[in-house]
C-alpha cells in the first residue's frame, strides 16, 4: 500500500504495551491518541481488559494494545487480567515493556522471563517512564541494569505526559513497522464499544473518589442505554461492590459521594460521546464477585 506522501510506503503493525500495574501504560496510550480511551487512576490494576487504540497518519497506522498490569493474581479476575496481558504478546510486531525509573524488582524480572518465553522472535523496546521525576545520574545505573537482563531493541526514557517524548517515540516506532495495509478506517480510535468506555469512565470516577479498601472491588454495568430523537442519551448504570460496607462508602452521607461520582463521570462521558446525557447510578452488592466465574461472565470477563 502506498503512503499518501509521495515516495513513501505505508507502514502498519501491532504494538503491545506491557508492564507492572500503575507504571503508566494507559497514560501513554491516551497521550499517543490525544483522546482518553483507557481510564487512569493512581490505583494499581486499574486496567482489566486489553484495550486497543489506533493511531492513523498519512503514512502509517499503529494498533496499540494496552494490557492489564502483570501481577500475582489473588482471585479469578486477577487470573483473567494476567491471561489478557500474556495473550497480547501473540502476533504483534513490537512489544513495549514499560517500567519506572528504578532498579528492576521481582515483578519486572518475572515479566522479563515471560518475554524470553513468548516474545523471543519479536523486538522489545524498554520504555522507562516518569523520568521527569528523577535525576539523570539516578537513571543511568537503571539503564545499565536492564541492559544486562535482556537484549532490548532499544531503551527509551520518557515521560508519557510529555508530547515531545511521545512524538519522538512514535517516530521510532514507525521506522520499525513493516510495510502493510490499513487495518481500520481513518476515524476509528478504538475497537471498544461506546458502552464499555462509558462504564470504564464511571468506574474510574468511583475508584478515584473512594477509600483504599474499595476501588478494586468496583465493577460497573450499563443496564439502560436509550437514545431520544433530540439526541439526548439516557443511561442507567449499576456500580457493584463486594461488601455492604463498601456500598455505604460509595454512596456517602446523604448520597453526596455518589452524586460527585455521577457529576465527574458525566463531564467525561459527554465529551467522549459528543452529546448530552441523563444518567442514573445505582450501587449494588455482589459478594466476592471477583472470584465468581458466573458473575465475571455476566460482566464481560470471558
Amino acid at each position: 500500500m502506498k503512503s499518501e506522501e509521495p515516495g513513501r510506503e505505508f507502514r502498519s503493525g501491532y504494538v503491545a504495551i506491557i508492564g507492572r500495574p500503575n507504571v503508566g501504560k494507559s497514560t501513554l496510550l491516551n497521550s499517543i491518541l490525544g483522546e482518553k480511551i483507557s481510564i487512569v487512576t493512581p490505583r494499581p490494576q486499574t486496567t482489566r481488559k486489553r484495550i486497543i487504540g489506533i493511531r492513523t497518519t498519512p503514512d502509517s497506522q499503529i494498533v496499540f494494545i494496552d494490557t492489564p498490569g502483570i501481577h500475582r493474581p489473588h482471585h479469578t479476575l486477577g487470573e483473567y487480567m494476567v491471561k489478557e496481558a500474556k495473550e497480547a504478546l501473540k502476533d504483534v510486531d513490537l512489544v513495549f515493556f514499560m517500567v519506572e525509573p528504578r532498579h528492576p524488582g521481582i515483578a519486572d524480572r518475572l515479566i522479563i522471563d515471560l518475554l524470553r518465553e513468548t516474545a523471543k522472535d519479536r523486538p522489545v523496546m524498554l520504555l522507562i517512564n516518569k523520568v521527569d521525576l528523577v535525576k539523570k545520574a539516578e537513571l543511568l545505573p537503571v539503564i545499565d541494569e536492564y541492559q544486562n537482563l535482556f537484549p532490548f531493541e532499544e531503551i527509551f526514557p520518557l515521560s508519557a505526559l510529555n508530547p515531545d517524548d511521545v512524538n519522538l517515540l512514535l517516530d521510532r516506532i514507525t521506522r520499525r513497522l513493516p510495510v502493510g495495509p490499513k487495518y481500520y478506517p481513518d476515524d476509528i480510535l478504538t475497537d471498544q464499544y461506546e458502552r464499555f468506555v462509558v462504564a470504564e469512565i464511571i468506574r474510574e470516577k468511583a475508584m478515584t473518589a473512594t477509600e483504599e479498601e474499595v476501588p478494586h472491588s468496583i465493577a460497573v454495568e450499563i443496564v439502560q442505554w436509550t437514545e431520544r430523537e433530540d439526541g439526548m442519551l439516557f443511561l442507567d448504570a449499576n456500580i457493584y461492590v463486594e461488601r455492604e460496607g463498601q456500598k455505604g462508602i460509595i454512596i456517602g452521607k446523604g448520597g453526596i459521594r455518589l452524586k460527585e461520582i455521577g457529576s465527574a463521570a458525566r463531564v467525561d462521558i459527554e465529551k467522549f460521546l459528543g452529546r448530552k446525557i441523563f444518567m442514573k447510578l445505582w450501587v449494588k452488592v455482589k459478594e466476592d464477585w471477583r472470584s465468581d466465574k458466573r458473575v465475571l461472565r455476566e460482566l464481560g470477563f470471558q
